[in-house]
């Protein structure tokens, strides 16, 4: 048995109500995109968001980050962006040797 009892998931769907609830007082429209933004959260999975310009997807992520309390970063991707840009990597310093 996985511990899942009919009254935690009553919280966590009103948890998950009240999160969305929050989000849409700011973030108007895009269902569809807010709901698959929420099962993404949920299945703790990652969500790559893309579209055309000016759609709102940033301000989406960055009113979820403020309705959980989570600092929002955004990374403007470029077409030379490396992997290694964002997470960092081995750099070679130059000893006394």
């Amino acid at each position: 048995m996985s511990g899942v009892t009919p009254e935690r998931l009553a919280q966590a769907r009103a948890g998950l109500d009240r999160l969305e609830a929050g989000i849409r007082t700011i973030y108007i429209g895009q269902d569809d995109l807010l709901r698959d933004v929420l099962t993404g959260l949920v299945a703790g999975g990652h969500l790559l968001l893309e579209g055309s310009p000016g759609l709102g997807k940033t301000l989406l992520v960055k009113t979820l980050a403020g309705c959980l309390g989570l600092t929002f970063r955004r990374i403007q991707f470029t077409p030379d962006l490396m992997p290694a840009d964002i997470t960092g990597g081995p750099s070679l310093m130059k000893g006394p040797d």
